[in-house]
């Protein structure tokens, strides 16, 4: 799926190219993953766009537009229809595609940023040290389900959980609360630098993901312990093990990672 760094790799792609730009028209070829009426949409002007942890907001004149790309989800400007184009927004010049092979994607129209979108956890580039660690001391859980809950933090994913625990040296089950300040403080380091990273390399393209011109990510080819099932540790040579935590699979370093 989809996360924070590739979302906005996705909007720095189309905002500057689409704001200004008309729909002129709407096709839905496939409605499950429209979960809104799109009536009203053609004929708005598109003002902006901007991420909101994992979705895609389209201001508009008239209301906003989200997408969430789901697992197999893409959006691509004058990109070749395929079997799997599922929307076709015709521009007052070109046309920008919701093409999904799983239609897990959900697409909404309404007047104004939904409510549960509203409610969020905050963005993880913007939310300070001293809020972040704060935040850690009322939870009592296991960090890494923490991490991948949108209402703590909106836009983390599997990927960049199991990257930022890592080199914060902080192991998946550790309970956020017990957390001591000195490691909940390299968390969150950890957390913004990773993100950071991915982003500047256009984030990971492990199965779908390509950005609005149809072209791959990069850090994939930087991950430390994501996929890295067996391999030795980049920084002891322990081999990454994986387990499954809250039905995500799970990696990590035994030995540098410690609860």
């Amino acid at each position: 799926m989809p996360e924070l760094p590739e979302v906005e790799t996705i909007v720095r792609g189309l905002a500057p190219r689409l704001r200004g730009r008309r729909v002129a028209a709407v096709r839905v070829a496939a409605p499950l993953v429209v979960k809104t009426p799109l009536e009203g949409l053609a004929g708005q002007e598109i003002l902006g766009l901007r991420r909101h942890g994992k979705y895609i907001v389209f201001e508009c004149g008239g209301g906003v537009l989200t997408v969430h790309l789901g697992m197999t989800g893409k959006l691509l400007l004058d990109g070749p229809r395929t079997a799997y184009t599922r929307v076709v927004f015709t521009l007052d010049d070109g046309e920008l595609l919701y093409d999904d092979i799983r239609q897990f994607g959900r697409i909404h129209w309404r007047p104004e940023l939904p409510e549960r979108l509203a409610r969020l956890g905050p963005e993880p580039l913007a939310i300070t040290a001293d809020e972040f660690v704060a935040r850690l001391r009322l939870r009592r859980g296991r960090v890494k389900p923490l991490l991948l809950n949108q209402q703590f933090l909106r836009g983390l994913g599997n990927i960049y959980v199991d990257e930022s625990l890592f080199r914060a040296g902080v192991h998946p089950l550790a309970i956020a609360a017990r957390l001591a300040r000195k490691r909940a403080l390299a968390l969150h380091a950890a957390m913004q630098q990773v993100l950071r990273l991915a982003i500047e390399h256009r984030g990971s393209s492990i199965s779908d993901y390509v950005d609005a011109s149809g072209e791959r990510g990069g850090f994939q080819q930087m991950h430390l312990v994501y996929g890295k099932e067996g391999m030795p540790c980049t920084v002891c040579g322990t081999p990454i093990r994986r387990i499954v935590v809250g039905q995500r699979g799970t990696h990590f370093c035994p030995r540098c990672q410690r609860r």
